[in-house]
């Protein structure tokens, strides 16, 4: 150790354990920054002037390649605060049990936790309109073994052979097919290729043949400060329950200087020991005498205010819905592995905020709030619970919803992807909802926090290509029935059976009026298998859009109540009432004729179709990426 403090790496590492002290010293001037005196006094004098000046070129070729040593993007911050629940993603992707979709912001900084386990075979490339961009991946263990030869043969530059060992091979068959989209929004999906199969191994086995990306740069990060190897190790090894999360459970000495090895040839400076440790000769590098260890200084530097902790990372409009609670709703919504009624339909939740007077808003076309903070929390929450979200187009030019979740946990506020992310459907059957990037439902697609809307309009109009083109680079499209009742308005059925195909399971519907009313009718409300209302302890008056199913009469013409639900509960959220109910099944005459679906009729254009050609578009700062002609 030398006065200041700094411990050259030759004698750290010597030192780093009694067992390998003595290979240590014998290591290559590749781990070896420095040479002792006595081993120069063991040498027949100086180098001739010939192997001098060679050995000064080379020195100049490492220094002319210092800049291929590629730079670090984590630090020794990234183990001892990882991304919230690394151990589980890594599982996850790990296994691909079924479709993943992420944002790729979320795909480059989790697969680099898992690169380990897949190898990029090749690149198939884009489509045609260049949004689209696919991978294959293969297990590691697919290549087949390798066994190092008896002699390797002297590298042309004079450097030492590398100790290859026995690489193990042709055990597992598991592939990947991973598409890249970037669009109006950016995601990554990953499903396995072919037949579902499973690994051979688990993830601690390739946890134990390969280190990830993650732990080697953070490795050759610390190194790069002017931390010793062996200091690196013992500060990242410290927290065993941290690093076996990010894969480095078998992390050893050896794979932190094999990371900095190419930095470590090139700089030559004594490095040091990290500060509250130090160099305990036949121990290594220990910490010292009251300090506390690194993992804990760098977390308490970073945290603020320890209740904070658990939302880092999270959006500020994110919201909480208790455990508690959450009991008293789940017997009305859909299983998490229900597939559809015994209909053949998506399962019907429906829900909607009302005043004492039973009116959702003040007047037609008037944004009204009644939900408090609490059973907002809750509508959030039965969000998450659905596949997909439904409202009128009334509803979708009054309010500009976002039509997402923002419950702790679901996609784009802690979640993976858009998982919990419910599907917006609008129905307007005129195309009337003119939407922009604008929109704030297009303006959620784009930050990551929801999905692109479906909206079901009715056949017959000449549909603008742009306005088409659009909602696709969004990820939403339009849908066209042609089955209508007898007032000529799409049927709910028909509306249901469509989402159906389109593996829709379950559907929350929150309005308008219209939408609700018509459901609340004797016709429609067998199609629906749920309603949770919420009941706002004020009065909006006379003129508001209120909910009230239409009269019912008995054979004497005598009015009679329109509905009771059955299997009902009640429970406070806050200042505001919740109830939960089903209604009473009316029978129908069979013999329904299916729905009937038809393209979108689009006017045909006169001239090529291109995503953008629109004054209006051009306005809103709609600029997609043209594609090439065929």
């Amino acid at each position: 150790m030398t006065e200041d403090g700094r411990v050259d790496d030759v004698d750290a590492t010597a030192g780093d354990t009694t067992t390998t002290a003595a290979a240590d010293n014998n290591t290559t001037t590749a781990d070896n920054n420095t040479t002792s005196p006595a081993a120069g006094a063991l040498g027949s004098g100086s180098p001739p002037q010939d192997d001098q000046i060679e050995q000064d070129a080379t020195q100049a070729d490492v220094q002319d390649n210092s800049a291929q040593i590629p730079v670090p993007t984590r630090n020794i911050r990234d183990l001892f605060n990882p991304p919230r629940n690394i151990a589980g993603i890594r599982q996850r992707l790990f296994d691909v049990a079924e479709k993943i979709e992420l944002r790729k912001d979320e795909f480059d900084l989790y697969w680099p936790y898992v690169d380990n386990v897949w190898v990029r075979q090749h690149r198939a490339g884009s489509d045609k309109t260049g949004l689209y961009k696919t991978d294959y991946y293969a297990c590691r263990l697919q290549r087949p073994t390798y066994t190092p030869k008896p002699v390797d043969k002297p590298r042309a530059d004079g450097t030492p052979t590398r100790k290859k060992q026995i690489r193990e091979g042709g055990k597992c068959h598991m592939k990947l097919k991973v598409v890249r989209y970037e669009g109006g929004y950016q995601s990554v999906t990953i499903n396995q290729l072919g037949d579902k199969t499973q690994h051979l191994h688990d993830l601690d086995h390739m946890d134990r043949i390969k280190r990830t990306t993650v732990l080697m740069e953070i490795a050759r990060s610390e190194v790069m400060s002017g931390y010793m190897p062996a200091s690196v190790y013992t500060v990242m090894s410290e927290d065993e329950a941290r690093l076996a999360a990010s894969g480095g459970r078998h992390l050893n000495r050896n794979d932190v200087r094999n990371a900095s090895q190419v930095w470590r040839q090139q700089h030559k400076d004594p490095l040091r020991v990290h500060e509250g440790y130090k160099y305990d000769h036949g121990n290594g590098i220990v910490r010292q005498d009251g300090a506390l260890p690194l993992v804990q200084r760098v977390v308490n530097a970073e945290i603020v205010d320890p209740t904070l902790a658990y939302y880092a990372g999270l959006p500020p409009n994110t919201l909480r819905f208790p455990e508690e609670l959450r009991p008293f709703l789940d017997p009305y919504l859909p299983r998490h592995d229900m597939t559809f009624t015994e209909d053949g339909l998506p399962h019907v939740t429906l829900t909607y905020a009302t005043s004492l007077d039973s009116s959702l808003s003040l007047a037609p076309g008037i944004q009204t709030v009644l939900s408090g903070p609490h059973s907002k929390a809750m509508t959030h929450y039965l969000r998450s619970k659905h596949d997909a979200i439904l409202v009128g187009v009334r509803t979708a030019l009054a309010d500009d919803p976002a039509l997402n979740c923002r419950l702790e946990g679901v996609g784009g506020y802690g979640g993976l992807g858009w998982e919990g992310q419910p599907r917006p459907i609008i129905i307007d059957p005129g195309a009337r909802w003119l939407l922009t990037p604008q929109t704030r439902v297009i303006r959620t697609v784009s930050e990551g926090k929801g999905r692109g809307p479906w909206i079901v309009i009715a056949p017959g109009f000449a549909m603008d290509p742009n306005r088409i083109e659009m909602l696709k680079y969004y990820g939403g499209k339009y849908t066209g029935l042609t089955d209508f009742d007898k007032r000529w308005r799409l049927r709910w059925e028909a509306i249901l059976r469509a989402l159906a195909a389109e593996g829709i399971r379950s559907v929350m519907i929150e309005g308008g009026g219209m939408v609700i009313n018509e459901l609340l009718r004797p016709e429609h409300s067998n199609l629906v298998s749920s309603v949770v209302v919420t009941v706002a302890p004020t009065y909006l008056g006379q003129g508001g859009v209120t909910v009230s199913p239409p009269p019912k009469l008995d054979a004497a013409r005598r009015p009679q109540p329109a509905m009771r639900f059955k299997d009902v509960r009640w429970q406070s959220f806050g200042e505001d009432a919740v109830m939960c109910g089903r209604i009473p099944q009316v029978e129908t005459p069979a013999g329904v004729p299916p729905p009937s679906m038809t393209p979108v009729a689009m006017a045909p254009p006169l001239r090529p179709v291109s995503f953008f050609n629109s004054s209006v578009d051009a306005q809103n700062g709609f600029q997609p990426r043209v594609p090439p002609s065929s």
